[in-house]
């Protein structure tokens, strides 16, 4: 049974899988192998959406996690400020057209953000689903999901989709089955179906209720 954690948990599959492929590229144009417009075109929403997952955090989970947990949220807080930095430098070498500058911050970022996101699979997300209820989890998740501006929705299906693999996917889908209005998660599986073209087929396999 999918839990709302399930939810951060594909996300962080997500980062992991974008940055990876970010990084490759931006590797790839250092060694004279194309320009970095597409590490230009991916980094640019990678790190928006990074932006409001870290502000949902510390807006929702971090607070959350004081009350069972105290000083636990400080040192991953100061995670975000580095990973900030990070973001802010490859945008900076981006923009100057410095391929080698791009690929050594997104070598640094790739590293910074894939320890960061096993921390908190590992230590943080453990904790709280031990000892904040399922409810709470919900509520948290709820408020996360409210750092995401409505009009850009279908983009972020978009992203998520194909970076995450059957499992994630089966819960992602689940979990907003169970928080969106009907029509607003029909329009969701329209999303998910056009951003996974001939997968769709395994996901209603395990969910057979989005063939009705």
């Amino acid at each position: 049974m999918a839990v709302p954690i399930d939810a951060i948990r594909a996300f962080h599959n997500a980062f992991r899988k974008d940055i990876a492929a970010i990084d490759a590229s931006a590797y790839t144009a250092a060694l004279g192998g194309g320009g970095l417009g597409q590490v230009m075109k991916r980094c640019a929403f990678f790190n928006e959406i990074l932006a409001w997952h870290a502000a949902g955090e510390e807006e929702a989970v971090f607070p959350a996690l004081e009350t069972v947990a105290p000083l636990v949220a400080e040192a991953y807080e100061r995670d975000h400020r580095g990973l900030d930095a990070l973001s802010e430098s490859l945008v900076k070498a981006i923009n100057a057209a410095d391929a080698l500058a791009a690929a050594r911050v997104t070598a640094a970022l790739k590293f910074h953000l894939d320890i960061h996101l096993d921390k908190e699979d590992a230590h943080l997300y453990r904790i709280l689903n031990d000892r904040v209820s399922l409810p709470d989890q919900g509520g948290i998740i709820g408020k996360m999901a409210r750092k995401i501006p409505q009009e850009r929705f279908a983009e972020l299906v978009g992203w998520l989709y194909p970076l995450i693999g059957p499992d994630d996917r089966e819960n992602m889908t689940r979990i907003w089955r169970q928080a969106l209005p009907g029509p607003a998660f029909s329009g969701a599986t329209h999303l998910i179906q056009a951003a996974i073209g001939n997968e769709w087929e395994e996901l209603t396999r395990r969910i057979p209720e989005l063939k009705g």
